[in-house]
């Protein structure tokens, strides 16, 4: 696995209440939530770049508020209707 460095404001730990540890696994969750949310990758690639199981995943999503389902109503449709 490749690591990568962020650099982040002393205060920043403080402000988010957070340690620097627990600040990576944020980062690494909200970082896989948004390209999930972006459709940029799938729902089981964004829980394995979250470091999570696929339920665990869900949950993050339903507690951050973000749709786990992806699709548009169009293309809900579509696929419906062919």
């Amino acid at each position: 696995m490749r690591a990568i460095q962020v650099d982040l404001p002393d205060d920043a730990f403080s402000a988010l209440r957070r340690d620097p540890q627990e600040m990576s696994e944020e980062v690494r969750i909200a970082a896989a939530i948004q390209w999930y949310s972006e459709g940029i990758v799938s729902q089981g690639k964004a829980a394995e770049l979250a470091g999570l199981t696929r339920a665990k995943f869900l949950d993050e999503l339903r507690r951050r508020h973000v749709p786990a389902c992806q699709a548009t109503r169009k293309e809900l449709r579509e696929e419906i209707h062919g």
